[in-house]
């Protein structure tokens, strides 16, 4: 899906999104497989979802709110302290920090990029 028509409703919480392995390189721990789905390209508004395990990314700028599930997130650069996140959380990351994701449900969320 690229573009949200109006007056429409998308369940982002049930919306299938195709997941895929992580790159060993980017692995801390498990075998995480995650995934995301624009839902309005234009917008920049999808849905992303990471199965549990860690692992290591490089953040744009975002901000997103978790639908469901439980994680961790390190900033490894900045040095930062780390944060927890579960539904309801609302978040901005910018573009170039490093962080690990540690999840141990299911995390979804809904990014704005």
């Amino acid at each position: 899906m690229t573009d949200l028509d109006p007056g429409t409703v998308v369940s982002a919480l049930t919306v299938p999104v195709p997941l895929d392995a992580v790159p060993a390189a980017q692995i801390v721990s498990g075998a995480p497989r995650t995934g995301s789905l624009d839902l309005d390209e234009d917008l920049g508004i999808g849905v992303w979802e990471m199965t549990p395990g860690a692992m290591r990314d490089t953040e744009i700028d975002e901000v997103f709110v978790v639908l469901t599930g439980e994680a961790t997130v390190e900033f490894i650069e900045p040095a930062l302290p780390g944060i927890e996140l579960r539904p309801g959380s609302l978040v901005s990351l910018t573009s170039g920090m490093r962080t690990i994701w540690t999840v141990r449900e299911t995390l979804r969320k809904i990014y704005l990029v």
